[in-house]
């Protein structure tokens, strides 16, 4: 993983994304709690956001999103709710 640093930036797209999360198709909520985890950057928030929306379309996600999905919450040391 890598450490970014640009954490304003990432937190603004957690904010905004937060407030999308209900639209994002299972490929979409994998790809940003990978991308958070990859750049090593914290966002319980969103992570539990996105645990809430995706228990609400586990049978959509494909099984590399699921592998996805659970990598990232493992790699970020993030307990879903």
């Amino acid at each position: 993983t890598a450490s970014v640093e640009a954490p304003a930036l990432f937190n603004a797209i957690a904010d905004v994304a937060r407030t999308k999360l209900r639209d994002f198709k299972p490929q979409e909520l994998a790809n940003t709690v990978w991308a958070f985890a990859t750049a090593s950057v914290e966002a319980p928030a969103l992570f539990n956001a996105i645990a809430d929306v995706a228990r609400t379309k586990l049978r959509d996600f494909k099984p590399q999103e699921l592998a996805n999905t659970v990598w990232a919450f493992a790699t970020a040391s993030v307990e879903a709710p």
